[in-house]
């Protein structure tokens, strides 16, 4: 090769190195940096999230800055799938079902953080792929500024008051627009009552919406009355949305229900930088780490064995008084989870 092909063959490798690696080994293995692509939720409007508090802890403690990359559960595994031939990403944090989706395609390696075993079973995949590092349930807002009372069942959001007023993520694409596809089918007692139901909601949803997270400060400004969520972010937001309320639908004569939906961790397969992706996972579950989840983030710790008194941990349980909470079969929705997104759109038109 000639000495100008040469030279310039090294530097577009050295450009490149913070992104891939050249010829084998790269310093990209060892820089001081770990990628997380994660599900939206956990970081905070104004800087104030929990995973903005552990990541400026992380670093601080071990010198490994967080690249931060976020979107809706599916998107965030979708990218992660064209990019398995050349992972960009360390860590991937996603709701179910899409973390079992993630663990099915390949896309992520065994690794048991310290602190694991604190975690129950139902949690954490069987073969060591994934753990939950924040706990989570299920649940809608609505604005209680301009809803004098609460909604409770699912029947009453097809009331007229709510045309262009309510809006849900879509499923397949969010986590939690999927959660509202499986809570609906547990509610209505099967898929076709089920898909019935949103059939006949869709005359009042406002459209699709690939972000969870974007829909509860329109329901605090009042250009949504109903949204749909999850405990954890909802309840984070509310400190600075004051019109945000929670709730959990119940059918027609029937009790609340809502169902864990936690955020589940799991490291990249050929992760650029592994040992730095071990290292954050090892502090996501750290007892100083999950003693911030209700504090800080608004959720609930993944360990059994940390107990928590703060007064968000004492709200959060208070909320989830008298709510019904079941389990889903996570096996079956991610074997069947395209049929179901598809009967989805074909009974809404989406």
């Amino acid at each position: 090769m000639p000495r100008n092909s040469l030279t310039a063959a090294i530097a577009l490798c050295l450009l490149a190195a913070p992104l891939t690696a050249c010829g084998g080994t790269s310093a990209a293995a060892d820089a001081k940096v770990v990628t997380v692509y994660s599900a939206d939720g956990l970081k905070g409007e104004n800087g104030d999230g929990w995973y903005d508090e552990i990541f400026k802890d992380f670093q601080k403690q071990t010198g490994i800055k967080v690249e931060y990359v976020e979107g809706g559960s599916g998107e965030m595994v979708q990218r992660a799938v064209r990019e398995k031939t050349n992972p960009q990403a360390d860590v991937l944090v996603t709701l179910p079902p899409f973390i079992q989706q993630a663990d099915s395609k390949g896309l992520l390696q065994k690794y048991a953080p310290a602190g694991a075993d604190q975690v129950s079973t139902a949690d954490k995949a069987g073969d060591g792929t994934w753990t939950s590092v924040v706990n989570n349930y299920f649940g809608f807002v609505y604005n209680k500024k301009q809803l004098t009372q609460a909604p409770t069942t699912w029947e009453e959001l097809l009331d007229g008051k709510y045309k262009n007023k309510l809006q849900y993520s879509t499923p397949g694409v969010a986590g939690d627009g999927t959660a509202v596809l499986i809570k609906a089918i547990h509610d209505f007692g099967g898929k076709d009552r089920a898909l019935a139901y949103l059939k006949k909601l869709q005359s009042n949803n406002v459209g699709p919406s690939a972000s969870t997270g974007k829909l509860a400060p329109k329901v605090d400004k009042g250009e949504l009355l109903v949204a749909n969520g999850d405990v954890q972010m909802n309840y984070a937001q509310s400190k600075t949305m004051p019109n945000l309320a929670i709730w959990f639908p119940a059918k027609q004569g029937g009790k609340p229900t809502t169902f864990a939906l936690p955020y589940a961790a799991g490291l990249v397969t050929k992760a650029p930088h592994s040992a730095n992706g071990k290292k954050l996972l090892d502090y996501m579950l750290s007892r100083t780490a999950q003693q911030q989840v209700s504090s800080i983030g608004g959720g609930f710790s993944a360990r059994r064995d940390v107990k928590v008194t703060d007064a968000n941990a004492t709200a959060l349980t208070k909320l989830m008084d008298g709510v019904e909470i079941f389990r889903p079969d996570w096996t079956e929705i991610d074997k069947n989870l395209t049929s179901y997104v598809e009967s989805w759109q074909e009974a809404t038109g989406s």
